[in-house]
């Protein structure tokens, strides 16, 4: 479990960035179906804090994240706004919000993994949560949009979420510096993302088209 202050602080920057670019990213996707400003708001908290919500409630740690630090969902919501009175300039950052999110989605993997070791959880617990934080929000966006959640298609993201989990979770258990062992799981992570975006990866689907007789 990371415990250095200087670590921690770090981690909560690169959380704030990753948090409010998740909550843009979902501000877009409540434009393109021409949501009312409520609408986006809710949609950005949503996929923004949903994750970790989740985790904190599957594993009975509370409070909840944004309860304890309210702050949050200003955060949330100010990005989104800002969306909003930026949005004709958006489509020249997608690379960067491609970047950004992949950034979360790693970021948020650690966290969680992090309060549940903090927790005293097995490791395949300790993996499911980072992968609930990291992949959750996303799911819940999806799922309010009326779109395939992304963690269900051939894309590599729980696969990356799983991924860093893992190599978090493992390396603390083998009792490899915690310091070391974050800033490992951050890059594997970030580089499969990003590889994956670059070059199409995917994980095997499962085709089938027969019905049942």
């Amino acid at each position: 479990m990371i415990t250095d202050p200087t670590t921690l602080h770090i981690l909560h920057i690169f959380y704030l960035v990753a948090l409010a670019a998740e909550a843009m990213t979902a501000a877009l996707a409540a434009g393109r179906r021409s949501m009312d400003w409520v609408g986006v708001i809710l949609l950005a908290c949503v996929t923004g804090l949903g994750g970790g919500s989740v985790r904190d409630l599957l594993l009975d740690h509370h409070p909840l994240s944004w309860v304890g630090s309210p702050s949050l969902l200003l955060v949330t919501s100010g990005a989104a706004i800002l969306t909003i009175m930026i949005a004709r300039h958006m489509h020249r950052l997608q690379r960067l919000f491609l970047f950004l999110d992949a950034v979360g989605l790693v970021v948020f993997s650690v966290i969680g993994s992090n309060i549940a070791i903090g927790l005293d959880q097995p490791i395949l617990v300790v993996i499911a949560a980072g992968m609930i934080s990291g992949c959750v929000g996303g799911v819940l966006r999806d799922i309010l949009c009326n779109d395939v959640p992304l963690l269900l298609r051939a894309e590599l993201y729980a696969t990356v979420s799983i991924i860093t989990s893992a190599i978090f979770a493992g390396g603390g258990r083998l009792g490899f510096d915690h310091n070391l062992v974050l800033l490992l799981a951050v890059a594997t992570g970030l580089c499969l993302r990003m590889l994956a975006l670059r070059y199409n990866w995917s994980m095997p689907k499962f085709i089938y088209k027969h019905d049942l007789d």
